[in-house]
Order: C-alpha cells, then structure tokens, then sequence
C-alpha cells in the first residue's frame, strides 16, 4: 500500500486533533500538521515520502518564532534596550529551549520516525523535538497566515516571558553567548577553569569567559558546567560594553 500523507491523516485523524487542542489552534487543513511530524528519517523508509517530510516547515516555522517572540518580548519589555532584546530571544529561541517547549506539549509522541531513530531515542532527541517545534509553527503559519501561528507561538512562550529576565538567560546563557558572538564576529568564547577550592567531594570551580583578549564574565559554582553557564550570563548582561572593533 502507497503511503500519502493523506493517508497518514486518516489514519491518525484522533491523534492529530488531540494536538490541535494542545495548541489551541484549528487546521483547515489536518495534512500541515501531519508533514510537520514527520521525520526526515520515516519519509527516506517509506520512499513516497521523500519531498514530504517537516525540514521545510521547520525553516518557515523558525522564521515565524523569530518575529513572533521578538514582538512579543517587545511588548512586554517595553523599555528594554534593542540589545537586551536580542539576546532573550537568543535564550528562548535555540535547539535547548525548543526542545524543553516540546516536551511540555508531548510532541515527541506525535512524530513519525524512521525505525533507526525509533531505536535510538529519536522521540527525546533535543535536535529532532526542537525542530518539530519548529515545523508545527510553520504548519499554522502556512494553514492560516502570520497572525494564528505568531499567536500560537506566543502562547506558548508568555509563561516564558513573565519569568525574570536573569532567569530566563542563565537557562542557557552558554548557547545565546555563542550563538550572539557567532552572529555579530563568527567566532566562539572560550571558557577559562581559573582555579578551584575546598576539598574533592566539595570542589567549587571558579571560571572565566573570554573573547578577542577581553574578559567578559565570571562565575562559580559546585560543577563546571554550572559556573561557565554563570560565567555566560554574566557576559551577556555585560557584552555591548566592550568594544571588540580592535
């Protein structure tokens, strides 16, 4: 048997509208959701399916999510500077973020995967549940137009918007730090271990991040991995002080 996404539909009609009133958005047209779950790896498996698969929507729904949570950390922070703004998005609108976002609608259960990505933990996949994200906004968006898919998306985020902006930077302020610097130099920081204290089953570690010779943020913490993230986000509250022109 041929498989077409309208027959995939069929299929999962139910399932399908029990996402719809998870994203509290009505499909005049139930295959947009369904290409936008479907994995790279499922449509290569059943051949039919090679051109259907939620790449596409991903780069629309990628797009939408830049304008749309923009506009809305515009709203809420009114008073906040263009930089500031910038680099929240960065914090609310990257592969970990989205993928955190995902889990909470249970977008895992939803997707189609090939049988290697089944295998391998496809459904808690960062990358894989990040990009469905994606390609669900990029399915309303191409359903109904900018304005259903920008409110969609700020539905989701508004919890994310209310939080204190520290918090919602220091949630992955090493991949906005990055992601940042990529943008604006096309280079990348580099984390410094300065020095640790206190005995080995109570270490705190003592980082530094730095960048073009600049030392743009310090932090510590019990773990490594903790204090470069508070060394990150001290350096985003900090990085348009420097001047990198040099």
């Amino acid at each position: 048997m041929i498989v077409t996404i309208h027959s995939l539909v069929d299929k999962n009609r139910d399932v399908l509208l029990q996402l719809e009133k998870k994203l509290d958005y009505h499909f005049k047209d139930l295959s947009f959701l369904q290409k936008a779950l479907i994995h790279s790896s499922f449509a290569f498996e059943q051949g039919e399916l090679l051109n259907d698969d939620n790449e596409t929507m991903e780069f629309l729904g990628d797009a939408v999510l830049d304008l749309a949570v923009g506009h809305g950390l515009y709203q809420y922070y009114p008073a906040m500077k263009e930089g500031d703004l910038t680099r929240l998005r960065a914090a609310l609108v990257n592969e970990r973020h989205l993928a955190t976002m995902a889990k909470e609608l249970g977008l895992g259960d939803y997707l189609l995967l090939g049988k290697g990505e089944e295998a391998s933990n496809g459904r808690g996949k960062p990358s894989i549940l990040s990009c469905a994200f994606e390609a669900v906004m990029g399915a309303i968006f191409l359903d109904g137009g900018y304005a259903p898919a920008a409110a969609c998306a700020q539905q989701q985020f508004t919890p994310w918007f209310k939080k204190r902006q520290k918090t919602i930077l220091q949630a992955d302020a090493k991949s906005s730090l990055q992601e940042l610097l990529q943008e604006r130099f096309n280079e990348a920081p580099r984390y410094v271990l300065e020095h640790s204290e206190g005995p080995d089953h109570a270490k705190t570690f003592f980082v530094t991040v730095r960048f073009r010779g600049e030392i743009l943020g310090d932090g510590n913490a019990p773990s490594k991995k903790e204090a470069e993230q508070r060394a990150a986000a001290m350096a985003l509250l900090k990085v348009d002080t420097f001047d990198f022109s040099n």
